[in-house]
């Protein structure tokens, strides 16, 4: 049976994650709920990572959830087990938003690809990266209302921090389908690119040659944006400043600048 999720490893610490059912859209079942967490928590404690690209095989990005999973609920044999969906699984999430929080929970950047579909819990995953880069076409739609559901994969605390609450709103009420270029310009989406993934892929790979040490500060004390308050947010970014200025790593940084030389960084561990 093909690999449900590619993980692939390329030179400088840059992974590149793949959805790999190209023949359903990479739509999501739920084996591939768990594929997805097991890459995601795997990359966390990986040594040397430095920036990851997440994305879609084939014609689309994600086109949500597998629809044979609502012929299994009408059935009465769904594998989903949402009798539990309340149930904290892993830390502050289920198993169904642990697979869009876990791209936050990797301590270097998560750029998603986008192209083609973008729907439903495919949004949520890529809204769980740190960056969306998309083509202009792409159609991108936070689609569960369509199903009489609502955004349950973190959805609404990856909106709440990306867009004014009267778009997020009509967005959820309506299901209604944006091309990429509205997605970019709602917030949904950072940038559009004629190939996404090449774009994301070179833009990894100029993360790749940054400090390891600061770019993980800074990921950090973005992701606690929303969390903390400002005076608690002035303390985390000096805590994380004291941390780096005059390191050693730092230092390294500096005299490849001043030296017009590229930096030399030894991966944290």
């Amino acid at each position: 049976m093909t690999e449900l999720v590619k993980v692939e490893h390329h030179p400088h610490g840059l992974v590149e994650v793949s959805l790999n059912r190209p023949d359903k859209m990479n739509a999501i079942t739920p084996a591939m709920f768990d594929a997805l967490i097991a890459a995601g928590e795997a990359l966390i404690h990986q040594p040397g990572l430095r920036c990851v690209v997440l994305r879609g095989e084939g014609k689309a990005f994600c086109a949500g959830l597998d629809l044979s999973n609502f012929e299994d609920l009408r059935a009465g044999t769904s594998k989903l087990n949402t009798d539990k969906l309340t149930e904290r699984t892993h830390g502050d999430s289920n198993r169904f938003q642990r697979v869009a929080t876990v791209w936050r929970d990797i301590p270097v950047p998560v750029i998603a690809a986008c192209h083609g579909v973008v729907f439903g819990g495919g949004l949520q995953i890529a809204l769980g990266a740190d960056m969306r880069f998309i083509t202009a076409d792409a159609k991108v739609s936070i689609m569960e209302i369509k199903w009489g559901l609502v955004p349950d994969m973190a959805g609404m605390i990856f909106l709440r921090e990306l867009m004014r609450s009267d778009v997020a709103r009509d967005l959820i009420f309506s299901g209604r389908i944006l091309s990429g270029t509205e997605a970019v310009q709602l917030g949904l989406a950072t940038r559009t690119c004629a190939d996404p993934l090449a774009d994301a892929m070179q833009y990894a790979s100029e993360i790749t040659q940054k400090s390891p040490q600061a770019i993980r500060a800074a990921k950090r004390l973005l992701n606690s944006w929303s969390i903390k308050d400002d005076a608690g947010l002035l303390l985390a970014e000096a805590e994380e400043q004291s941390h780096l200025i005059g390191s050693a790593e730092q230092l390294e940084a500096v005299m490849a600048n001043l030296e017009k030389r590229s930096p030399h960084f030894v991966d944290p561990t």
